[in-house]
């Protein structure tokens, strides 16, 4: 068979496009199931990421499309929003020399603005499936003329408990419509949910030779399991890291691992499934902007995240399954760029990274962990760089008048410097054991104001909770208290600095009353504290 796009018969103008793009010859999951939804079947589709799977329902999709009829003609189901993002934007450029209107819908967005987008007339809708129940109940989204549905990311949806919503979804769209399901993986619940919605569906699975991507560098330290977190952040301290995701197993972890990590001087925040659509996206554009170096996540992180500052991503504790592994990993290394996996295990854990060998068809590298010397030696790496670049800026006119003058008192120049250093490095131990804080831009006079009333971070306002560590409180200690009594998810709340008698938060400013509201039944250690604001 020609691997051809113009042998499957698409329309010009979708052909003329994908060749504008540069692509030559379709790719295995395309070549297989293009012609079977050109043919009407219904199809599920087995493929990772990269695959060229979104093309494969996009193209004949788009070639069925009548654009312009008022209606909603074709539905894409995404578990995120940054996957709905991107598919809308494919479907966009697949599509926009035919003149087909596309509109991505999820939650964190205005839902007026939605609205009034499906009014005007929209032939494609990709979205999230709480949004789009939403809209469906509200009698502003109507799909009873749809012709092709998709569920993209199939597994991952069912995982994060959107069964009953994509239940009703499909039910609201007509029952002889064409139906496609794309999954990473093909668990009993996919199964099932394609018994019941699907038609004799044309499979194809995709067994790829090596499911990790050369560019990745893949390591693993074993560890005792109490000594993971001191493990991690010897690793963070020695590697050349830019942005990195923190896999850990479940929600509660990734809470108190990224505020044990905030503690420990780095910026840091939490992503999981019981977050809502608005704290995740939130978290999601402080990552992506950079405001937060380090993302710790439960597996809703590993889809659909397309950032290609990822230079690390870590495994905290192994994953169940490895096409869970493959998701997590292939988050760094995108882009053609190279990056990192690191994975901590136990003894006991060596049969279950031997079974993700076996998946991947890669080993992965034992490594021992870096050494206090080695990282004293990343230090004056860092700090001999640091002072290379100030040294090329000449602008210490004042330092250098106190040096003169401890010269002429007779001591040598040397020490003075060794000194200097000593003093620096001091200091810096000492931050390093204090919460990560970024820069508040200039202050009144150019005088620090110390913990400023204002929260370091855009769009959040800093609170106070009378008790610290005289009192025992631990970062963990507030996350719990202000997620469980303020009704918030914890992954939002900011940095954390805990005085001996005080605790300062930051949290996001639209949350503020809601929090206040419930000062006085916050407890830590079993003792009422209460909340205002700094």
């Amino acid at each position: 068979m020609s691997t051809s796009f113009d042998q499957f018969n698409l329309a010009p103008t979708l052909v003329q496009t994908v060749a504008d793009r540069g692509y030559e010859a379709p790719t295995p999951i395309q070549q297989a199931l293009i012609p079977a939804m050109l043919d009407g079947r219904d199809v599920i589709g087995q493929a990772q990421t990269g695959t060229g799977k979104t093309a494969a329902f996009a193209l004949p999709l788009l070639h069925k499309l009548q654009p312009g009829q008022g209606h909603v003609q074709a539905l894409v189901l995404t578990p995120t929003r940054e996957l709905a993002k991107q598919v809308a934007e494919a479907v966009y450029l697949y599509g926009r020399n035919g003149g087909t209107r596309v509109l991505p819908i999820y939650g964190g967005e205005s839902t007026s603005r939605q609205i009034r987008r499906l009014k005007k007339g929209i032939d494609v809708v990709v979205g999230t499936p709480g949004r789009l129940l939403d809209l469906i109940r509200k009698g502003a989204l109507d799909l009873s003329n749809v012709e092709t549905v998709v569920l993209d990311e199939a597994d991952e949806m069912l995982s994060m408990g959107f069964i009953d919503d994509i239940e009703s979804i499909l039910s609201a769209t007509p029952s002889d419509r064409q139906t496609a399901f794309f999954s990473a993986t093909l668990p009993t619940s996919i199964k099932r949910l394609a018994e019941r919605h699907m038609r004799n569906p044309k499979t194809c699975r995709l067994e790829p030779n090596q499911r990790t991507a050369d560019t990745i560098e893949q390591r693993y330290y074993v560890v005792n399991h109490r000594d993971r977190t001191s493990a991690l952040l010897r690793l963070l301290e020695a590697e050349p890291t830019e942005s990195v995701i923190v896999f850990s197993r479940t929600r509660k972890d990734s809470f108190v691992l990224a505020a044990e990590l905030q503690q420990h001087g780095h910026s840091a925040g939490a992503l999981n499934g019981q977050m809502d659509q608005s704290a995740r996206n939130r978290m999601l554009e402080r990552f992506r902007d950079r405001r937060i170096d380090i993302l710790v996540g439960t597996d809703v992180a590993s889809r659909g995240l397309d950032i290609d500052h990822i230079s690390h991503v870590v495994n905290y504790e192994l994953p169940r399954d490895p096409q869970v592994y493959v998701h997590r990993v292939g988050r760094t290394g995108r882009a053609g760029s190279t990056g990192v996996a690191l994975t901590l295990i136990t003894n006991r854990e060596r049969g279950k990274l031997s079974k993700i060998e076996r998946y991947t068809k890669r080993k992965m590298t034992q490594t021992e962990l870096p050494t206090e010397a080695d990282l004293q030696a990343s230090r004056d790496r860092q700090l001999t760089e640091q002072l290379s670049k100030r040294l090329e800026t000449n602008g210490f006119v004042r330092e250098r008048a106190v040096a003169a003058s401890l010269v002429k008192e007779g001591h040598d120049p040397l020490d003075i410097a060794a000194a200097a250093l000593q003093t620096t490095r001091t200091k810096s131990r000492t931050t390093s054991r204090q919460p990560a804080r970024q820069d508040e831009g200039p202050r009144r006079g150019g005088r620090s104001n110390g913990h400023a009333r204002a929260s370091h971070e855009r769009g959040m306002v800093r609170l106070t909770m009378d008790t610290g560590k005289a009192s025992g409180a631990r970062p963990g200690h507030v996350v719990s208290t202000l997620s469980h009594f303020g009704g918030i998810p914890g992954g939002v709340i900011g940095k954390i600095t805990i005085k001996p008698r005080q605790t300062l938060v930051d949290v996001p400013a639209d949350l503020v009353d809601k929090l206040l509201a419930q000062s006085g039944n916050y407890k830590i250690k079993n003792r009422r504290v209460q909340l205002a604001r700094a």
